[in-house]
């Protein structure tokens, strides 16, 4: 059977093909994107990362001190000068950092201030915005194509298939931005009506506005149930599939089989940073500097996330880590990763995670992009989108770690991906009927989802040539052992 299940990917995509040949496209005709200029080197550094200011060391020829102290003068961070009255410009976020640093009396990790930038409840940069598309901060693949979309829903059903076509089946995505790849899934599957009752779609999204874009792209209707204890249901019209919003992915219903796809999801996931200096490996903080601007400090003794550094380095070979000067370590993906394999593990299924990242250890890659333009990682905080490569080999590690009774396949380019489940076939397609505009933009899509570097078919502007992102996106499946190898990764 395993070795039918390519063509018969084929054979959805053609299917769906036909059943959007007469559809109007949606591939917005634009060049910025979330993914940074891409090296294949680990150890390449962030042009934009700021200067890194030492906490002092103390005498390495003297015994260590007794109580472990952070030593930088902090008596004149918080005091104006005298008599002022002027009043500060700090937004509510930045008041709220520096809170958190005074409360301490010490920096908080590049995780802590990650964390805060991008989900702080009030101020946090996904929290009250939408921040996709062209007149957002970043592009991501959902919204340069529909064929994104359309091809993720192959890989889903390929997978539906290989667990035996069961009756239901929980449909999951982490942090569906617009909502615009489960829609362009749930469109371009909406004729495949078995697979389709099987669904009931959850998307996990902490943020009440992206909550709001998504009910609304996926034409939501809210049913009342005649019971009056029960809680109102909510049908997305484009499929008729059930759909459930969840904070967390704990949150999500289980006891039944399970797909999860995770798109650009774990690279915007806190990242402790750490720095080799003279006594070792310290982690990169941030601290209030005497002007009161924010500043990255080296930590002066061992902290926490120091467990999950040298879990880093069990993965890792000798040479890998002699070579390098700063790592990046991402509990919360090894954490979330586990969850993950646990999950399928028991009820059975797969997930699929697209991101950039390396098939490795991560050196610097911590990047703040604002308006499509990279910006200081300090600068503002809560104003940019705060991300990194993802370490898919941690990934791995994690998985395997975690069960016995998962199997993780990749990753592989994303051009290798798209490629194999059939997307040069359905581009093909919708050529055939489309205005000379709409040809213009499928086309750039196309490119950008599964090309490398420059277009070289652009006559246009050439601040506006379509960059190929089919090499600088991976892709990974984690998938219980019982649904054998997954389309493509065979």
């Amino acid at each position: 059977m395993l070795g039918k299940l390519l063509p018969q990917s084929f054979a959805f995509h053609r299917r769906l093909s036909n059943a959007y040949l007469a559809s109007q496209l949606v591939a917005p005709s634009v060049t910025s994107r979330r993914s940074p200029p891409f090296s294949t080197h680990s150890s390449s550094q962030n042009p934009n990362a700021p200067s890194i200011e030492q906490l002092d060391d103390a005498d390495e020829s003297q015994s260590p001190p007794t109580a472990a102290t952070i030593s930088i003068d902090r008596s004149g961070l918080y005091n104006p000068p005298e008599h002022s009255h002027e009043p500060t410009l700090d937004s509510e976020l930045v008041k709220h950092l520096k809170g958190i640093i005074k409360f301490r009396g010490g920096p908080i990790s590049v995780a802590e201030y990650m964390e805060e930038v991008l989900t702080n409840p009030r101020a946090g940069f996904y929290i009250n915005r939408d921040v996709f598309g062209a007149e957002g901060d970043f592009i991501t693949s959902p919204e340069v194509s529909q064929m994104f979309g359309e091809m993720i829903g192959v890989w889903v059903m390929c997978l539906w298939e290989q667990m035996g076509q069961p009756q239901r089946v929980n449909l999951i995505e982490l942090g569906p931005g617009r909502g615009t790849l489960m829609a362009d899934l749930l469109r371009g599957a909406s004729k495949f009506k078995k697979f389709i009752q099987s669904l009931h779609v959850h998307l996990v999204e902490c943020s009440p506005t992206l909550q709001k874009l998504q009910h609304q792209n996926l034409k939501c209707i809210d049913q009342d149930n005649e019971a009056e204890s029960a809680e109102k249901r909510t049908v997305s019209s484009l499929a008729g599939s059930p759909v459930s919003w969840h904070a967390t992915l704990e949150q999500v219903p289980s006891g039944m089989p399970t797909i999860i796809i995770a798109h650009e999801f774990f690279d915007a996931l806190p990242i402790h940073q750490f720095q080799k200096a003279s006594r070792g490996w310290c982690e990169k903080m941030v601290d209030v500097a005497e002007d009161s601007s924010f500043r990255f400090v080296l930590s002066s003794q061992p902290t926490p996330a120091t467990l999950y550094l040298f879990k880093r380095f069990k993965w890792a070979a000798n040479e890998e880590i002699a070579k390098l000067n700063q790592i990046e370590v991402c509990p919360k993906a090894m954490e979330l990763t586990q969850t993950i394999a646990e999950r399928i593990s028991s009820d059975g299924g797969g997930a699929l995670i697209i991101d950039y990242g390396l098939n490795g250890v991560v050196s610097d890659s911590l990047q703040a992009i604002r308006k499509h333009k990279f910006v200081d990682l300090l600068d503002n905080p809560g104003s940019a989108d705060l991300s990194a490569y993802v370490d898919f080999a941690s990934i791995r590690h994690s998985a395997e770690e975690a069960s016995g009774d998962v199997s993780v396949h990749g990753p592989i380019t994303q051009s290798r991906f798209l490629g194999s489940l059939g997307i040069n076939f359905r581009v093909e397609a919708l050529l055939q009927n489309c205005t000379d505009e709409q040809a213009e933009s499928l086309k750039s899509g196309y490119w950008r989802l599964v090309g490398d570097g420059e277009a070289p078919f652009w006559e246009g502007p050439d601040d506006s040539v379509p960059i190929g992102m089919g090499t600088r996106y991976l892709a990974m499946a984690i998938v219980n052992k019982k649904q054998g190898v997954p389309v493509p990764f065979q």
